[in-house]
């Protein structure tokens, strides 16, 4: 660096390496070399410009004068350049302050509808010039001062100028944003790892119009064919991942179905029982979400593949049932369980004619208090009754009793809802379905829990392309869970609670949950007591009880030949678990010292996945056989951090490391890289297995936005109540419906008069106070007439020859030669 009338001294990169660190502590803490152009190390923070200052490159410059105005508080911006006619090379450049010049005035500014943008120039003249000499940029001009107030080092990192999201910021944000944080916790993070919120270089705006850039150039072409390209690059990379698409005759997408292999071997071995329901408001299209969920070994709920639908009719479940069947090898359910939905129940029937279907008893039930309003209001016992009737009858028999009674009762014999209820009673009440396995399960809470778990991913703003990725990811933390449970199951060791041998036994085959169910179930059966009443040949009836107690009782029928035994409850039948019942019975015959084989489910074990399913791939194919960018990033981060960490112990380490960083940084821009190109075939091209792929057009369109099925106004039933008339509200003026106090039309008729009479009565007051007092200040006489709080006070407080008074209340007489002008005021405020 020289002044004007010496030799030019060429400025580097190199040589603009800080040599004081103090400047943190003088600045507030705000590091004034961050976000420098992504240059953290280029250029000196003391460095200032002057005439004839030369530098190597013009983004030496450009980082120099703008390192210069984020110390000073303002911003820069280019405003003229200059190139050569023929090449049109770049030989002359002109950097001003952000506040140079004026607004320019435009049409569509005049006919503005909104608030006119705030002002931000001022016509500053501070900039600097530079001029292309041979192969060096010289500084050729420089203004220093400025017309406005500068800002303060914390304040200018706010400045657009200074606003610039670095390469490592936009992949942390990457990485963040798939993860599903939103743009407010990103930018916490942001600061936490910047120390602090001035030295992120960023606002929150920034990142989401960073967010917003990149989601509109990948939905450039089409949401739908997002989706589409990423159903391709995962049957790439896994085979066993199945989808399939429907395409209506524009071209746009209809039903989808998508189901990875790990979701289709899980139905394999836990694709006895199914349920599915579907959901709203978790796309931007409205498009139902429909999850197949199961139980797994763990208890836990399990993904069988998931839809998308455009509408719920049969047409649409029916497509749907069928190419789920068809990805699961076209081995059907036993048991399905739906929400009680007509189109639904169509469509089971007709795909899978020999699942037993039941209905979710909790959605069924949600419906009683609105179709049976009037007898819940006049009856307070109905409920509890007709909830026993449900819930705690064992038998078909105990149940038909107990419906019979509560519709002669309460005179519900010809309720046609109930009715219709009934004839599906084999459908939904426990009594008629506890004889057949649903692991458990008699509602469809566990596709409603699923809802609610995708929730923390999706929105009713997701779209689709993004709402098949943020499956994936909650798929995996599904599957991390369960991945939880095996090492737990397999590392530790229960906690036994009685001296039978068939505990022992049990927690060497079940998993650590259902352990832990069964050993609730035997630990509680020493709460009872099993006393045998009759005999049937070889099979003994058995009365169990809990002590002290003589009701309720659960029959107990045990085949000790074969060591068989049913209850009354079926809840091994229902849950696959034995129940406390019997083993109560084998407590007093001492059947606990093993564990009979037929009553361990493969299902609950620990080796219910141990069978290989040969027809579906589940191995992740490699398609690229390079490192990805993601990877290699990731390693040298983490090697990196140890770098930095021994690096900030000093301040002497803190240098070196910074110079190193910019010579190799240097070193790598000039690097050219080399890439293998790769002759594999295209996706299209490559045998893919266990496809279940519709003819899709080449670009698919997205799908219309459809209004989601929900219930009709009509349907509740009101009690009497509701149905009569409330009392309508008066008006307090006028004593009238239709209107309130605030817009009754006298009141506003009362008011327009005693403005226009009052206005002649003031000015001839004004006129005689005037005279007296001629220091008073004029006041406009409608003002004080509009703040009256009411007609009959205005009345009252004028004389009553001019304004009779039409209240009972005393009435304040005026007297302009008694009274000044400021003691009539003084008695309206007071009165």
């Amino acid at each position: 660096m020289s002044a004007s009338n010496e030799e030019p001294e060429t400025i580097s990169l190199y040589d603009m390496v800080d040599d004081e660190s103090e400047i943190n502590e003088d600045q507030n803490d705000v590091d004034l070399s961050l976000n420098d152009s992504n240059q953290p190390f280029a250029c000196n923070r003391h460095l200032e410009p002057c005439l004839n200052m030369v530098f190597d490159k013009l983004e030496d410059a450009k980082a120099c004068y703008n390192a210069y105005a984020r110390r000073k508080g303002f911003g820069i911006r280019v405003n003229h350049t200059r190139k050569t006619k023929n090449d049109r090379i770049l030989v002359g450049i002109e950097y001003v302050c952000s506040k140079e010049g004026f607004r320019r005035r435009r049409d569509e500014d005049i006919e503005r509808i909104g608030p006119e943008r705030a002002e931000t120039r001022v016509g500053c003249k501070a900039m600097i010039g530079l001029k292309k000499i041979e192969d060096t940029w010289v500084v050729c001009k420089f203004v220093e001062d400025h017309n406005h107030e500068l800002l303060t080092p914390k304040s200018t990192s706010m400045l657009r100028g200074h606003r610039v999201i670095t390469n490592a910021q936009r992949n942390l944000i990457d990485t963040l944003n798939e993860t599903g944080i939103p743009p407010s916790k990103i930018m916490s993070v942001l600061s936490k790892e910047s120390g602090g919120d001035y030295n992120v270089g960023c606002i929150p705006v920034d990142i989401q119009n960073y967010l917003g850039n990149k989601r509109r150039k990948l939905l450039q072409d089409g949401d739908a064919q997002g989706m589409y390209k990423y159903f391709i690059e995962q049957q790439c990379k896994n085979p066993g991942f199945v989808y399939a698409v429907e395409v209506d005759e524009n071209g746009c997408m209809g039903n989808c179905f998508w189901a990875d292999a790990r979701s289709r071997i899980a139905y394999q071995y836990f694709g006895d029982v199914v349920t599915f329901d579907a959901t709203y408001q978790t796309n931007t299209y409205k498009m139902p979400f429909v999850p197949f969920t199961g139980v797994n070994h763990h208890h836990q709920s399990v993904m069988f593949g998931c839809a998308l639908l455009v509408n719920e009719t049969t047409e649409s479940y029916t497509w749907l049932l069928k190419t789920w069947l068809n990805a699961m090898l076209g081995n059907p359910s036993s048991t399905t369980i739906t929400d009680d939905d007509k189109a639904m129940a169509k469509a089971i029937a007709n795909v899978l004619p020999n699942a037993t279907h039941r209905l979710c008893m909790w959605h069924i039930l949600q419906k009683v208090p609105d179709q049976l309003s009037h007898i819940y209001n006049k009856y307070p016992y109905f409920q509890g009754e007709f909830h026993h009737c449900i819930h705690d009858t064992l038998t078909i028999e105990e149940f038909e009793l107990g419906w019979s009674k509560i519709m002669e009762n309460y005179g519900l014999g010809d309720n046609d809802w109930l009715g219709n209820l009934y004839m599906r009673r084999e459908k939904w009440v426990p009594a008629y379905l506890r004889r057949k396995f649903c692991a458990g399960m008699s509602t469809t809470q566990r596709s409603e829990s699923m809802n609610k778990f995708f929730k923390d991913y999706v929105r009713s703003s997701t779209t689709i392309s993004d709402f098949v990725y943020q499956y994936e990811q909650a798929l995996n933390a599904r599957y991390l869970k369960e991945k939880e449970q095996d090492v737990k199951t397999k590392n530790s060791v229960p906690i036994l609670k009685t001296c039978y041998k068939m505990e022992v036994e049990a927690a060497k085959v079940y998993t650590r949950k259902m352990f832990m169910k069964f050993q609730e179930e035997l630990f509680c059966s020493q709460k009872y007591k099993a006393s045998k009443y009759c005999e049937e040949g070889v099979k003994k009836i058995y009365k169990v009880v809990a002590h002290g107690k003589e009701s309720p009782f659960y029959e107990v029928s045990l085949d000790t030949v074969e060591t068989k035994a049913i209850c009354t409850c079926h809840m091994f039948e229902f849950v696959g678990i034995i129940c406390r019942y019997i083993l109560a019975v084998f407590v007093k015959k001492s059947l606990v010292h093993f564990f009979p084989s037929h009553y361990i489910l493969e299902r609950w074990t620990i080796n219910a996945k141990k069978r290989i399913v040969h027809e579906i791939s589940g191995d992740v194919v490699q398609v690229e056989p390079q490192i990805s960018s993601t990877l290699m990033r990731n390693s040298l981060m983490l090697q990196f951090l140890e770098v930095a960490e021994a690096a900030s112990q000093s301040e002497k380490k803190y240098k070196y490391l910074g110079q190193t960083l910019q010579k190799v940084h240097e070193e790598l821009l000039g690097m050219q890289d080399v890439c293998d190109v790769d002759d594999s075939g295209s996706p299209d091209n490559t045998t893919l297995n266990n496809q279940v792929l519709s003819n899709l057009p080449i670009a698919l369109r997205d799908p219309p936005h459809v209004p989601s099925k929900g219930r009709p106004k009509t349907l509740r039933q009101k009690h009497p109540r509701e149905k009569q008339l409330t009392k309508k509200r008066k008006c307090s003026i006028c004593k009238e419906t239709g209107h309130m106090r605030s817009n009754c039309p006298s009141h506003k008729h009362s008011r327009e008069v005693a403005n226009t009479s009052l206005t002649p009565h003031w000015e001839l007051m004004h006129q005689q106070s005037q005279t007296e007092e001629s220091s008073i200040a004029r006041l406009n006489p409608s003002v004080i007439a509009n703040t009256l709080h009411s007609t009959s006070f205005v009345q009252d407080s004028l004389p009553a020859a001019t304004y009779p008074s039409t209240s009972s209340s005393s009435t304040m007489h005026i007297h302009p030669n008694q009274s000044s002008f400021t003691d009539l005021l003084q008695q309206f405020q007071e009165s």
